[in-house]
């Protein structure tokens, strides 16, 4: 990935600019990726892009999510099309572990905390839910394990034990202008990210909403841990969306790189946000 300028234009310290960087794609099936699918409707192909996302100004950067890791690359579980290694990606916009940038860290699933280990200095929010439940005893239950690498997860004991990790347990401000909102659903402790923008607020789902139309048509993602959670999440969404100025990002929608304009010099695979 080439570099970009690492200073965003017209983002001032109470705004960003937000930025979505794909780094992997799966080429799938609607029955694989909504539950219980044949309530909605035949199957069919369906494709799944993988995200990461960062909102900076002049005064801060922030990380959320990181991607996953080698120990996910290695592994034949999902089949994808690897597109960028996370952390180079991140170095390709000017973003860089040594800066030590505030991460978000959405869920602990193996797509979204794989490389927290480069980032050694920085801060990690997660929601408290989320946390006490993978480092509990129900996280190595089949069904939910799955979705995790170990090394991942003991990564993040490792984290709180450096003093490192900041709990929310509440809609919580945790930069100026970024607010994370614990909806649970998908994971106990899912966050979604609010963002003020130049034009408005970026309301980041990750993976309380896979796709825009589980929020516009109710229509849950396969893997979850309370399905009455997602609905109450898909519930606030959809809320969120209908106020003035608010841009709805899902977590793994491919439409999100046709809705949004190209950065250039990122071998189209980052799109701005806002």
């Amino acid at each position: 990935m080439s570099t970009v300028p690492s200073v965003p234009n017209g983002a001032t310290c109470a705004t960003y600019e937000v930025l979505a960087i794909r780094f992997a794609a799966r080429a799938t099936t609607r029955s694989s990726l909504f539950l219980n699918h044949h309530v909605y409707g035949p199957d069919g192909p369906m494709d799944m892009d993988f995200f990461l996302w960062v909102a900076r100004n002049r005064e801060r950067t922030v990380i959320i999510d990181t991607g996953y890791g080698q120990a996910a690359r290695q592994t034949t579980r999902l089949p994808r099309t690897e597109l960028a290694e996370p952390v180079a990606a991140l170095a390709g916009l000017g973003v860089h572990p040594q800066d030590a940038p505030m991460i978000i860290a959405t869920h602990a699933h193996y797509d979204h905390i794989g490389n927290l280990t480069a980032f050694p200095r920085s801060e990690i929010v997660i929601g408290r839910a989320e946390f006490d439940f993978w480092t509990g005893p129900y996280a190595t239950r089949q069904l939910f394990a799955h979705t995790t690498e170990p090394g991942d997860l003991a990564h993040l004991v490792e984290i709180r034990d450096q003093g490192r990790a900041t709990f929310v347990d509440q809609t919580t401000t945790v930069a100026p202008g970024i607010e994370v909102i614990p909806v649970g659903g998908h994971t106990p402790g899912q966050l979604v990210v609010s963002i003020a923008t130049a034009t408005g607020r970026a309301v980041l789902t990750s993976d309380a909403a896979h796709f825009y139309e589980e929020v516009e048509l109710d229509r849950p993602f396969a893997y979850l841990t309370d399905l009455i959670g997602v609905y109450r999440a898909y519930a606030l969404l959809r809320e969120m969306a209908a106020e003035p100025d608010v841009v709805l990002v899902p977590g793994h929608d491919p439409d999100v790189m046709r809705r949004f304009p190209v950065v250039d010099g990122a071998d189209g695979l980052v799109v701005r946000i806002a």
